[in-house]
């Protein structure tokens, strides 16, 4: 803590957010420590602390807070690879390995938070590499994985280790965002098309051997007007048959899982018809008993998810007809 003579002297005496802050970073501990430095000061400088005659305290006080706000919003970072260099500030989105940052490019920048989860980006970029090489030939499949664009590769030891990928932000909203807007559930119709376009994406990665392993609500985006659906998240993927180096302290998992035994593709089945369960309205019913009997705790008694697309696109002719387009939309909390 600091007097508030101590607060006066240090603020009037730095002319940079720099000298009072610290290089800028997107470090998240450093960021902490300015964050906490910023509000011991504020605390003893407030104009309600000191008093409505106390000028000088007053102008420092505004001059603490412009600092702050300068070096919050402007501490630019380079992070550099053999083939690029990206500008990165605030982060966009925090997820529950890396933070994601919009570039000065078009690029997004997945940094991990802590140098110990290295490993798990590293497995994120075998996976993309894998999906890019097998979407090479089954192009119809591309639009539904990220795309990866460059990686930090071997970092020193303490480093963080980042990944660059072709951005997906204008337009598109995750699950998550689509499960806040509609609180009570969907419209089967509506969640027909996001699951369909789930499970193909499942199905491609599942027919090269590859478990998502997180499969979430968060790591669905969306594109309601386009109705396009791309399964990010891939730190968690593993080859079929072996066990997740990670898990999330956030996730549901299928019984496999909680167990420590080796994952299959029936293990995103499971977790896939999960969140298919929550986000559906209770009116649902046949969609719900559609997606019930995908969480076998037996992995082996899970169908496949190629499978499913037909057993999937029968259920849905058989409750809608013929498939039409059907426009969707979050509303509009703005009133506007």
């Amino acid at each position: 803590m600091f007097t508030t003579v101590e607060a006066l002297e240090l603020v009037e005496r730095v002319t940079t957010a720099e000298e009072l802050f610290g290089p800028r970073t997107i470090d998240p501990d450093k960021r902490k420590q300015a964050k906490r430095r910023y509000h011991a000061l504020a605390s003893v400088l407030h104009p309600d602390v000191v008093g409505p005659g106390d000028t000088r305290a007053h102008a420092a006080s505004a001059n603490l807070t412009r600092l702050h706000h300068e070096w919050v919003r402007s501490a630019v970072v380079e992070l550099k690879t053999k083939t690029g260099v990206y500008r990165i500030g605030e982060p966009f989105a925090v997820g529950s390995v890396a933070n994601l940052y919009e570039t000065d490019g078009p690029h997004v920048v997945k940094v991990v938070r802590n140098p110990v989860l290295n490993p798990l980006l590293h497995g994120e970029w075998d996976a993309l590499r894998k999906l890019e090489r097998f979407t090479d030939w089954n192009a119809w499949l591309r639009p539904f994985y990220p795309r990866l664009l460059d990686t930090s590769g071997d970092v020193a030891k303490g480093s963080r280790a980042f990944t660059v990928l072709d951005p997906l932000i204008d337009g598109f909203v995750t699950l998550a965002d689509v499960k806040r807007a509609y609180p009570d559930g969907l419209d089967g119709r509506d969640y027909a098309w996001m699951h369909r376009r789930l499970l193909k994406a499942l199905a491609g990665a599942h027919q090269i051997g590859l478990v998502h392993g997180a499969v979430t609500a968060e790591n669905v985006m969306v594109h309601p007007e386009q109705h396009g659906i791309v399964l990010v998240g891939w730190s968690f993927a593993v080859e079929t048959g072996q066990r997740l180096i990670a898990t999330s302290r956030t996730i549901g998992y299928p019984p496999e899982v909680v167990a420590g035994d080796p994952v299959t593709t029936a293990t995103d089945v499971h977790m896939a018809h999960t969140l298919m369960l929550d986000l559906l309205a209770p009116s649902e019913r046949t969609q719900i008993s559609f997606a019930k009997g995908c969480l076998q705790d037996r992995p082996s008694r899970r169908p496949e998810a190629v499978d499913l697309l037909t057993e999937y696109d029968d259920l849905l002719e058989d409750l809608y007809g013929p498939r039409v387009f059907r426009p969707f939309a979050l509303p509009d909390k703005t009133g506007a």
